[in-house]
């Protein structure tokens, strides 16, 4: 595969299938197909890529400032780690998922979210502590301004923050291989299913268990905001499917 020199190229016109690429930054030119990977990857981890929404090769590849060989190898690997999906006639969507896969990746988040921040609360440092209550600061400003793309980077940030901490890289790894399923579903959030809990918001807990070094308290209000602030979202999902027409 021959190098190219990047280029900026004017942004595809958002379209009824597409839903515009401008959640896309051009990458350089060496090692493309790992540069356009990490850049993909970023956009589903980020939730900047909506469940459903179809995507091309070439207007990627025009996004990204590249050929069409390296977006259509990093598409690829993003099907096979079952982010994105190829249907008939080589559609490419991204992939969602149906209330029975959400609520059964959610109880595997638990468990390994909450391993992650145990080790975060025995870790962390004061300098990542206050970058964790800067993005809590941000999510709110998003929630209460209603910019939906801005509060889930925000919540992408703080969560990912947090089990960074861990100082776990592998632990990490297979972390962001489930966000990277579960990262567009959050769209479903706004307007529809803002999270709420009985109580004050469950980052603030989290904040608290780790400032007071607490694995115990940080990992039960991680499982609880996972819970309680994805109860919207699951009466949304089975709203969604009790309204989709039955097959025949």
């Amino acid at each position: 595969m021959t190098a190219e020199r990047p280029r900026r190229a004017a942004r595809p016109s958002r379209g009824k299938d597409e839903g515009g690429l401008d959640f896309l930054t051009p990458v350089g030119r060496e090692n493309l197909t790992g540069r356009v990977y990490g850049e993909l990857r970023m956009a589903l981890l980020e939730g900047r890529m909506q469940p459903g929404q179809r995507l091309k090769i070439r207007d990627l590849a025009q996004a990204l400032g590249v050929s069409e060989t390296p977006v259509r190898e990093a598409v690829m690997q993003l099907v096979r780690e079952r982010a994105l999906r190829m249907e008939l006639a080589k559609a490419i969507t991204v992939a969602g998922l149906t209330l029975a896969q959400y609520l059964e990746l959610r109880e595997v988040r638990a468990a390994l979210e909450g391993l992650a921040a145990e080790h975060a609360a025995q870790r962390i440092s004061d300098a990542e502590i206050r970058a964790l209550e800067r993005a809590h600061v941000e999510l709110m400003r998003a929630e209460e301004a209603g910019e939906s793309a801005p509060a889930i980077r925000a919540n992408w940030r703080f969560h990912h923050g947090l089990y960074r901490a861990a100082a776990m890289p592998e632990l990490l790894a297979v972390i962001e291989g489930i966000w990277l399923r579960n990262g567009p579903m959050l769209n479903h959030l706004y307007p529809h299913a803002r999270p709420t809990y009985p109580g004050r918001h469950r980052h603030l807990d989290i904040l608290d268990g780790l400032r007071a070094r607490d694995a115990a308290a940080t990992r039960a209000a991680v499982v609880a905001d996972m819970i309680e602030g994805g109860e919207g979202l699951v009466r949304h999902l089975a709203a969604l499917e009790a309204a989709a027409p039955r097959p025949r």
